[in-house]
């Protein structure tokens, strides 16, 4: 049986409970992000926010214009972020499948971004309904372990690039890079 890093044997940290006190608007605003995040950057760039617009007013999601409008900006505000424009950019995709052999051990994953260029990898996993830690050094060690079990897969795919991991924090929106010396203690 491969292991999936994404659904690890360990236990993880609590989700956003869609029954929290916030009648679960931090969990839906989290698979909202995601699934923008997936698809927007698809499109060129002038039919990104008509296309966030129209998929956030569906009646199914329930939401406020000013929810909508929130939510579409923190996600039109990091496909267009100078820093992370080509990680969404063309070149990019999403829901990307990866399988191999790493220290013996068969892993099976579904990547949410990659980025190959002739420099580097770059890969993303969205942490979806979860709460965003403080810092890096506070990111918990399963999904440490998961990103080093990507980075590992992928280096044997890429052994002549870096591998970059990030993490994207959809509660808040906020991208996080994991520092090499940090994912080597992970290293499956």
């Amino acid at each position: 049986r491969p292991l999936t890093p994404s659904a690890p044997l360990k236990e993880e940290p609590p989700v956003i409970s869609p029954f929290s006190d916030d009648g679960g608007a931090k969990f839906k605003r989290g698979r909202l992000t995601h699934r923008l995040l997936q698809c927007l950057p698809d499109l060129p760039g002038d039919f990104r926010f008509e296309a966030a617009r129209t998929y956030l007013a569906r009646p199914a999601h329930d939401l406020s214009l000013e929810e909508q409008a929130e939510i579409a900006a923190e996600v039109l505000a990091i496909l267009g972020h100078a820093d992370f424009a080509a990680l969404f950019g063309p070149g990019s995709r999403a829901e990307v499948s990866l399988i191999g052999d790493v220290s013996g051990t068969v892993i099976s994953a579904q990547i949410d971004r990659l980025l190959v260029t002739d420099r580097a990898v770059i890969v993303i996993d969205y942490k979806t309904n979860r709460l965003p830690p403080a810092a890096v050094d506070e990111v918990p060690a399963i999904y440490l372990a998961q990103m080093a079990a990507y980075r590992a897969a992928l280096r044997r795919i890429y052994p002549d690039r870096p591998v970059r991991c990030l993490l994207l924090w959809t509660a808040n929106a906020d991208l996080m890079a994991l520092p090499e010396p940090l994912l080597d203690r992970y290293a499956p």
